[in-house]
């Protein structure tokens, strides 16, 4: 049933893209100084989960490096790698220079320092899920070096822009923006076609099932191919020639239930406590909600925090929210 898994894992870069014709020009346009030893601007890629945001990063520049002689480039997702020493020292291991650099001892200037003396070809980070970054201030170190150029990526234009301090917001504020928005039905199909075309064998999925699929995903792409994955699996392991609606509707549950998985294991941990005390309270207001948050840490966020840790777990459809920012009620998406 399946010719090549690599197509249905959720890392695979396609060698063509569909539907963000737009989307990737911009960010060609934005990146092409460095065919001409220029230095571009930072870009700004937003738009909701799914929506193609990261696959279209990590092709444009990989189409960049089929044009430039020399050219590295880095991929970090600052959800994992969110302080500032994990930042730099994910940046430094694109140029295999963390040999020597011991998490326990090594200052976090020093790394800051090894990028500054980076001599070498055009360097160009891909920065998933910026608005994540505990201390922003290092977009600003990394923007004032001259051959790194940072491609910057989340869902909210304010989760990254209000945080900022005045110092960084006036280097970043006129930067290009790419605005993503989610896949309609017709167009998670056809990537659906795609995806069985190369990954799949002739027949196993049809028209409809994609539909079917597509319509489930609700826009989303990394749910799609989720469950695709996942009904492709099922459907494999029962000696199935072909994938049916029953196998479908069996393996949407178990997509769902893996993208929250490792959706909640890249939590910080502020993030996980909230998300803790909203699953086991099931449903719980704001102001209750920020007390017992701060009877469980010792070095508890503002209010103002708190809302945005809640605006991104919302956004990755692990809470639901209900009412003004006063009477807000929150509970876990089930």
């Amino acid at each position: 049933m399946i010719s090549d898994a690599r197509v249905l894992q959720p890392e695979f870069i396609p060698s063509e893209v569909k539907h963000r014709d737009a989307e990737v020009s911009h960010l060609s346009d934005t990146l092409r100084p460095i065919m001409g030893d220029g230095h571009p601007e930072p870009s700004f890629l937003y738009g909701p989960s799914g929506s193609g945001k990261t696959c279209i990063a990590k092709y444009t520049v990989e189409q960049l490096r089929e044009n430039v002689v020399e050219l590295n480039h880095q991929y970090v997702n600052c959800w994992e790698d969110y302080s500032r020493f994990k930042t730099l020292y994910r940046i430094l291991d694109g140029l295999n220079k963390t040999m020597d650099v011991y998490r326990q001892s090594t200052p976090t200037d020093e790394l800051l320092e090894r990028l500054r003396d980076y001599d070498g070809p055009h360097y160009v980070v891909i920065l998933d899920e910026v608005d994540q970054l505990q201390d922003k201030n290092v977009l600003y170190d990394l923007y004032r070096i001259p051959n790194l150029t940072t491609v910057l990526i989340a869902n909210r234009e304010e989760d990254v822009f209000s945080f900022l301090g005045e110092r960084l917001y006036s280097r970043l504020q006129n930067c290009p923006r790419i605005h993503f928005t989610r896949y309609n039905l017709n167009e998670l199909v056809s990537i659906l076609d795609d995806r069985a075309r190369w990954g799949l064998r002739p027949g196993v999925l049809d028209k409809p099932e994609m539909k079917m699929i597509a319509d489930h995903a609700a826009g989303d792409a990394r749910s799609a191919i989720a469950i695709l994955r996942n009904t492709t699996r099922i459907a494999s392991q029962r000696g199935h020639e072909d994938i049916s609606p029953a196998v479908i509707r069996e393996a949407v549950p178990e997509a769902n239930s893996e993208i929250r998985q490792k959706t909640t294991d890249k939590l910080t941990d502020h993030q996980q406590i909230l998300y803790d005390i909203i699953t086991s309270r099931r449903e719980i207001g704001g102001g209750e909600l920020y007390d017992a948050y701060c009877e469980r840490v010792e070095d508890p966020k503002t209010q103002r925090t708190m809302r945005n840790h809640l605006a991104k777990l919302e956004q990755y459809n692990l809470i639901t929210a209900e009412g003004n920012t006063r009477s807000r009620t929150y509970r876990p998406r089930t």
